[in-house]
């Protein structure tokens, strides 16, 4: 990166720079000895020119729209288009949460995202027992195409991209969104959005399980390939290190964990289905979680990008460019966000997003500030979607691309983290892939005992949050409006998913869940026979019931 002249040049003065810290040192005894990120990764005092002595510009930098894409995919970054602000909401009913997507759309919104209850996310519906008290609590109730119906009421799909927040149930939930389509006259072709779908990362860290790894994994190969042949503008997996980190994990478990994650959808799509890399890698998107520590977030995002670009070419041999870009939506971190003194939480979500637009994320969810508290008031929905606008429009940040690249702190700090990462895949892969890992308890542990130390550095006051153990305020009064989902919604729920049942083809219904049932047993595609089951109102749980009859049905171990 330097001449040998500069670097030489540069050894006297930091000698220079150090004895005048050790003198200032000598006279503040009370100066905190050690400085580390969120992560504890260390940081020095200053970075100069040696910590980025060995990198090379061409190979590990470029330019954006270069391989590695550290700078990001895009040659002309957000001067071209801005991320995607794209608000998870979902609360009740269908209909109430059609209601504040178009009032999200109306205030300036880009994309949808989708909150589903937990009856849904787990596979249930409404009228289980195992359900009762929980519909639209969390998110949206969602049973059958009714249901769907209702929720996508005058969004023209062919023209706005929609993300759906679900797992298990993916393949039911994407059908649905397909036969809506089809319904609206909108070419599968067309339409675009993202399914989470990533089971890995429930059996690591969220816990939203229906069966066992091996077939869970075969479904989302299933959607893969599906969208590959039939809807090519669809993400059919979001790899999610959002949730790895809101269960505690550092900045560098997630990272790793998630391309580890990624690595082994590839690898199946690949052995599983036969597909070529350049197929489908293109349409792979990632989640990342921007925690409050500015610059460890940064330099986070920007390592993905480039081991991703290394995996991709070095381990699978992809060949077009496409398959080798990292396309990521980032959240701010609900984790970081304090019950006390709420109002701090308008400070942290504004630099979380700040790091997330550095670091290059192509979408972004910010949160509200009443969400540790309550569903989020469309009041602080308007707050936090104002600070994504405000970032695009007012700040500059947006005028050139990855202006933080070749700072000396910034490269050195995305190099450690990219090293650290690969030492925990180059583990994992030792272990026989994530699949054994998992049930190993590996990450599993290793979040654990990060959340367990930071919880520690929190009680000891090693580290600080505003409010909680800093700055506390006694007697504390907070005039936050809770919103909360009225009981009569699980009673209008009941009273909407009896009346289909009642009047749907019931025959037509069971046809079509023994036609899935048998695609199961053969281990083909389960995406028509989907579709055709939600066309008839089968129910997500009638849907879900069968994946769990042929599959078996997944305890999580608890392993401590």
């Amino acid at each position: 990166m330097f001449t040998k002249d500069l670097l030489d040049k540069n050894e006297p003065l930091r000698k220079k720079w150090e004895d005048e810290v050790k003198r200032s040192i000598a006279k503040h005894a009370d100066q905190k000895e050690k400085w580390t990120t969120v992560s504890d990764l260390d940081i020095k005092r200053i970075y100069g020119p040696d910590d980025i002595k060995d990198m090379n510009f061409e190979t590990d930098i470029a330019y954006p729209g270069q391989f590695p894409f550290l700078r990001g995919n895009q040659p002309t970054g957000y001067r071209g288009k801005y991320w995607t602000f794209r608000m998870f909401s979902g609360m009740g009913t269908a209909v109430e949460t059609n209601e504040r997507w178009h009032y999200l759309l109306s205030t300036g919104q880009t994309g949808l995202s989708t909150a589903f209850d937990f009856p849904t996310l787990m596979g249930y519906d409404t009228d289980s027992p195992k359900a009762k008290g929980e519909c639209g609590k969390c998110g949206v109730a969602i049973d059958t195409l009714a249901d769907f119906n209702d929720l996508i009421k005058g969004i023209p799909l062919g023209k706005i991209s929609t993300s759906m927040t679900i797992n298990p149930p993916a393949t039911v939930l994407w059908a649905m969104y397909c036969a809506a389509a089809e319904l609206q006259g909108v070419p599968l072709t067309t339409i675009s959005g993202t399914i989470q779908n990533d089971i890995l990362k429930e059996f690591i860290a969220q816990k939203t399980l229906m069966c066992p790894p091996e077939p869970s994994v075969k479904l989302i190969s299933d959607t893969i390939e599906f969208g590959t042949k039939y809807v090519p503008k669809w993400n059919t997996i979001s790899i999610s290190g959002y949730h790895i980190r809101e269960a505690g994990s550092t900045a560098v478990q997630e990272l790793a964990f998630t391309l580890r994650d990624g690595i082994e959808y590839v690898e199946d799509a690949i052995n599983r289905k036969g597909l070529q890399v350049d197929q489908f890698a293109s349409r792979l998107s990632f989640f990342f979680n921007s925690h409050i520590d500015f610059f460890e977030e940064i330099a986070k995002m920007r390592a993905a990008r480039r081991i991703w670009a290394k995996v991709m070419r070095e381990r699978f041999g992809a060949k077009d460019p496409r398959s080798c870009w990292m396309r990521f939506h980032t959240q701010t971190a609900g984790c970081s966000l304090t019950a006390q003194q709420p109002y701090n939480n308008v400070i942290r979500t504004a630099v979380e997003a700040l790091a997330a637009v550095l670091g290059g994320t192509q979408s972004l969810h910010t949160n509200s500030l009443d969400e540790v508290l309550c569903l989020p008031s469309e009041h602080a929905v308007q707050i936090a979607l104002r600070t994504q606008q405000i970032l695009a429009e007012e700040t500059g940040v947006a005028n050139t691309i990855d202006p933080l690249a070749g700072s000396y702190f910034v490269e050195s700090l995305t190099n450690e983290m990219e090293e650290k990462a690969w030492e925990y895949i180059h583990k994992i892969d030792d272990m026989g892939g994530m699949i054994a890992a998992i049930e190993k308890g590996y990450p599993q542990m290793e979040i654990s005992d990060a959340a367990y130390k930071f919880q520690q550095q929190i009680d000891a006051q090693e580290k600080t949050m505003v409010g909680v153990n800093k700055y506390v305020e006694e007697n504390e009064k907070v005039d936050i409006p809770m919103v909360a989902i009225d009981e009569s919604v699980e009673a209008e729920q009941l009273k909407r998913l009896a009346e289909v049942k009642r009047t749907r083809d019931n025959n037509k219904v069971k046809e079509c869940l023994k036609n899935l049932a048998a695609a199961c047993k053969k281990g083909e595609n389960v995406m028509p026979y989907c579709i055709e089951a939600v066309k008839s109102y089968a129910t997500v749980q009638e849907i879900c019931d069968v994946y769990r009859e042929v599959y078996g049905e997944y305890r999580d171990p608890g392993i401590f």
